[in-house]
């Protein structure tokens, strides 16, 4: 398939092994990216690790501001193929049909289920059992393309959004290498949504972040695990919030909702339906630790949550 000429557009980690993968197999003529990033307070440039891998290839990248008014370059180019993996904007019809084999989308989720931008953490979110990828032809609505294959994932207890969001990737790359010479011969299915089965998911806003205790133990241990290690959650203390990296679920039908509990090398949180034990946290300015490591050198103050 070096003969297949690619344009791949993604910005995050995730999409990494899916643009590898191409630049193994196909001609990889062009990556599409989101603009450079300013971090920290000196406002240092940041390339996305897709911009990264493309430019150690020698691979010549664009970053425009909005896809949509911004893409007679891909229309110059004239690709064979244009694959998208977590690209962040929606592509313009117009620009759907440009190449002769079509535009298609490595999503992580097994569609209609999670269409959106936060497929991995909802399933996290909703103690799902199961997820996986999906190769799908794009249209001008949000994953609501024709499914082309799909490859299922098992979630296991102690998968975060990190460990599952791994699998998720390599899963892809092993999926586009089982779809991608069906496309190429023109021999794929093509199999139509069914919108009634289709559930959405948005984007996770910093207010998600906070724990509320008035939940059952089972949503917030999935939230713990929905947003670790990345964007994390917290709870707020009287010196400032406490970010909860690990946790486990103690159902008690007498606890108190947000009252701290201290046993020797515990401590406990009450909510709905029993207490949330802390395992390792991230107390405000501090480290990273286990709970006996905080609780040794901490004063155990606060009774509740703030």
């Amino acid at each position: 398939m070096k003969d297949l000429k690619v344009i791949f557009m993604g910005t995050p980690d995730f999409s990494v092994p899916i643009l590898e993968y191409l630049i193994q197999n196909t001609n990889v003529v062009l990556v599409v990216t989101q603009p450079d990033k300013e971090t920290g307070r000196d406002k240092e440039v940041k390339f996305s690790p897709v911009k990264e891998l493309a430019l150690k290839n020698g691979i010549d990248v664009y970053q425009p501001v909005k896809i949509r008014k911004e893409h007679e370059i891909i229309s110059e180019l004239n690709p064979d193929l244009i694959v998208t993996c977590a690209y962040g904007q929606i592509i313009p019809k117009d620009m759907i049909d440009i190449p002769r084999l079509g535009c298609i989308n490595v999503h992580a989720s097994l569609l209609p289920k999670y269409r959106g931008a936060s497929p991995i953490q909802a399933a996290l979110l909703n103690g799902d059992e199961e997820t996986g990828v999906t190769i799908m032809y794009m249209d001008e609505n949000m994953d609501t393309g024709d499914i082309i294959s799909c490859k299922k994932c098992k979630i296991d207890p102690e998968d975060n959004v990190g460990t599952l969001h791994d699998k998720l990737s390599s899963l892809g790359v092993e999926l586009l290498s089982e779809t991608l010479p069906l496309i190429y011969e023109g021999t794929n299915e093509r199999i139509k949504q069914n919108d009634e089965e289709a559930t959405y998911t948005k984007m996770i806003k910093r207010e998600d972040e906070l724990l509320n205790f008035n939940d059952t133990g089972r949503n917030i241990i999935n939230k713990i695990r929905a947003l670790n290690p990345w964007p994390g959650v917290y709870f707020n203390l009287q010196n400032g919030p406490m970010k909860v990296i690990k946790a486990s679920f103690i159902e008690d039908k007498n606890s108190e909702v947000n009252k701290i509990k201290y046993l020797k090398k515990q401590m406990q949180i009450g909510c709905q339906d029993g207490y949330i034990d802390l395992e390792i946290v991230k107390p405000n300015g501090k480290k990273q630790m286990d709970i006996t490591s905080y609780l040794n050198g901490s004063k155990k103050e606060d009774e509740y949550v703030s």
